[in-house]
């Protein structure tokens, strides 16, 4: 696989080469308070590479960003990346030594729905916060959900209910689902249905296919044969950049219109702007917020400055918020310790990077906006400009799940 411009490749990180340009003295100068760590498992194995790459990205420049402006009373921020090799037995191991043997502050990471809830049962049995970054409806509800869960990604119910309404109130009604076999496609074909519904979509096919498959061909024809006005892909990273460059080529594109839940900029940088010219889906980030929102160009300037000019993707900016929304509670209460981090983040009304947030007081939900976007024809390789912004949703409560049907009083 062919890395973009952008990416770094996993050897170089993994070698301790990672290539963010150099570092400036916050990550280095001695300090006589000991630092706060911050643990992050991430996937730098497996299909969901090159978005993991971009979180560690974000991830350092809150440190740097965090640290520059003096850390926590002169206390130092420093990360602990992890690869989870995308497996939730690893996730767990490498979460227990972060809070075991490197004794982290807190956790941050995951992307998936799988491994960010095994990474989720090891913090909540340490009692240590973690700030998850990958979408999961579960993870906000109970069992899994604890008082040490925050979850700063959106959720697969929000984002499908977004994106299946603005979808299902403007186009033909014959919808065909390809998803990835796993919690992550499922709760996204069960949004769109439930969004569907008042919409009256009829679901003429839907075709599950394993996680990091290669051959879409048996999938899609499938979805032919049933011929839908609206094709939706649930699922992520290479397997998104795959299956949507497979369809264009067997020219589904000239009968249906292309959805994704989660129109990811990596896998439409890597597929190229043929392949996804025209796609419609959802974001909870893209850089050319910048144009109208003094925290996002605050953010992505930082971001370029530390990655050669870069601009950081949807899932860099996660990476960038599930650590800078913890050392922002962390300076408020003046701790690091579980039980403050708790109080003061449920208490945030915050804009680091995207507009105004908040987590919902019953699950620790981000409560935020989120952005519909279609991706348009780019002739340059290098540019980067590569979604045009259709919507902004602005933040609100009543687009996430009942605090009582997620099993909170």
């Amino acid at each position: 696989m062919n890395l973009p411009r952008y990416a770094v490749s996993r050897r170089q990180v993994l070698g301790g080469g990672l290539a963010l340009a150099a570092l400036p003295a916050p990550f280095v100068r001695a300090t006589a308070a000991p630092p706060i760590r911050i643990g992050l498992p991430i996937p730098l194995t497996g299909p969901y590479e090159e978005e993991a790459l971009d979180m560690l990205r974000g991830a350092h420049v809150a440190v740097a960003m965090f640290n520059e402006q003096g850390g926590l009373n002169g206390q130092m921020a420093e990360l602990l990346m992890r690869d989870d090799e995308l497996d939730p037995a690893k996730a767990t191991e490498v979460t227990r030594a972060l809070i075991d043997n490197d004794h982290v502050d807190f956790v941050t990471g995951g992307l998936s729905a799988a491994v960010q809830l095994a990474i989720n049962n090891v913090t909540k049995a340490a009692h240590v916060v973690f700030n998850s970054i990958s979408q999961s409806d579960a993870i906000v509800a109970l069992p899994d959900w604890s008082p040490y869960t925050f979850h700063e990604a959106m959720t697969p119910h929000t984002t499908s209910q977004a994106v299946g309404h603005y979808v299902f109130s403007r186009y033909n009604k014959r919808v065909a689902f390809l998803a990835a076999d796993y919690a992550y496609g499922n709760e996204m074909v069960r949004g769109f249905e439930a969004a569907g519904h008042q919409f009256g979509i009829e679901v003429v096919a839907t075709e599950r296919h394993p996680l990091g498959a290669s051959d879409f061909a048996p999938f899609l024809a499938k979805i032919v044969a049933a011929k839908p006005d609206v094709l939706v892909f649930c699922n992520f990273g290479d397997d998104q950049r795959l299956s949507v460059q497979q369809a264009g080529w067997m020219g589904l594109k000239q009968s249906m219109l292309f959805v994704a839940p989660l129109l990811a900029f990596a896998a439409r940088l890597d597929a190229g702007s043929e392949a996804y010219e025209g796609m419609v889906g959802g974001t909870s980030y893209y850089w050319r917020l910048e144009d109208t929102i003094p925290t996002a160009a605050t953010f992505n300037r930082k971001f370029r400055m530390l990655t050669d000019g870069r601009v950081p993707s949807d899932y860099g900016a996660l990476g960038f918020a599930g650590v800078m929304t913890v050392l922002t509670a962390a300076r408020s209460a003046g701790s690091v310790a579980s039980d403050k981090l708790i109080e003061a983040m449920q208490g945030m009304k915050f804009d680091l990077y995207k507009g105004p947030e908040h987590y919902r007081i019953c699950d620790h939900q981000a409560v935020q906006s989120l952005l519909i976007i279609d991706s348009r024809n780019t002739d340059k390789p290098n540019d980067m400009d590569v979604f045009n912004i259709l919507e902004i949703q602005p933040p609100d409560e009543a687009q996430l799940e009942s605090c009582a049907s997620l099993g909170h009083k």
